[in-house]
């Protein structure tokens, strides 16, 4: 009996590779972040989303990150030849972006000439706006991370309090009230999160794949499932698929609640898989 060729519609990934992504966790710890990229507070790592970013989409197709950053989504795309556009906020994270880009395309040279990456400085609330005014093609995937809330503003967090001692590193992402990261009430937050995911379908091909990585939040005692919420919300607008599980394993433990309570020293994300059916 013949087989049947393998036809990969997804990417362009051999069988061998595509069944090792399918594992439900991974260990992922992050390389040392370059010095030009330690200003932001929460970077997610290049060499994570190089690995998503080729398992869903193919060799010249479009990603998109409405919450960029200092352009890691972005980094990643060039990298695995994908063209990619960033929306942020911040006007100093855009710039910085920017900068990383120039000096990855000088790095990776001639294979890179014919790849777009444009970071835009803007509102991803306001992404029907920007989609229009740059002239976007549809949306083969989006990657995206975005703020765990209002816990920037945490003073107890230790990586928070190492942070301030450093006046060039930012504790939190900006003063800005369209901010998301700084909205105080739980609930509202999630609704304007949930709204500006919703917002984006209209740019999304038929089939694209939605992956978010969160975190649910521990704050006041109490355990806020951010990871949850937007799985629940988010499944009326696109179907939920799955969920890969973040492990890093090289972090510092603290002895949270020792003697008196039970509190875990969480090291795991959520990277949630939507598609647009």
């Amino acid at each position: 009996m013949s087989k049947h060729p393998f036809i990969n519609r997804l990417n362009d990934l051999t069988p061998k590779d595509w069944l090792k992504f399918q594992k439900s966790w991974f260990i992922h710890n992050p390389p040392p972040r370059k010095k030009n990229v330690l200003r932001h507070p929460a970077k997610f790592p290049e060499t994570l989303a190089m690995e998503f970013i080729t398992y869903f989409t193919k060799i010249n197709q479009v990603v998109l990150d409405p919450m960029a950053g200092t352009g890691s989504a972005l980094v990643a795309a060039l990298r695995t030849g994908r063209h990619s556009y960033g929306i942020e906020l911040n006007p100093t994270y855009a710039e910085i972006a920017r900068q990383v880009l120039i000096e990855e395309r000088k790095i990776l040279g001639q294979v890179a000439e014919d790849i777009r990456s444009d970071m835009i400085t803007g509102d991803a609330a306001c992404i029907d706006e920007i989609m229009s005014g740059y002239e976007i093609p549809d949306i083969d995937y989006v990657l995206t991370s975005p703020p765990y809330w209002d816990m920037l503003h945490a003073a107890g967090a230790i990586t928070q309090k190492e942070r301030r001692k450093s006046q060039e590193l930012d504790v939190y992402y900006s003063t800005d009230p369209h901010d998301l990261g700084n909205i105080l009430d739980y609930d509202e937050f999630v609704a304007h999160l949930t709204q500006i995911y919703v917002n984006m379908r209209t740019f999304l091909r038929p089939g694209a794949y939605l992956t978010i990585i969160v975190k649910n939040i521990k704050k006041g005692g109490r355990i806020y499932p951010l990871a949850w919420d937007l799985a629940h919300k988010l499944g009326n607008t696109y179907q939920l698929k799955d969920e890969k599980i973040w492990c890093q394993d090289n972090q510092r433990l603290s002895p949270y609640g020792m003697g008196n309570t039970w509190v875990s020293n969480t090291f795991h994300h959520y990277c949630l898989q939507f598609r647009n059916e």
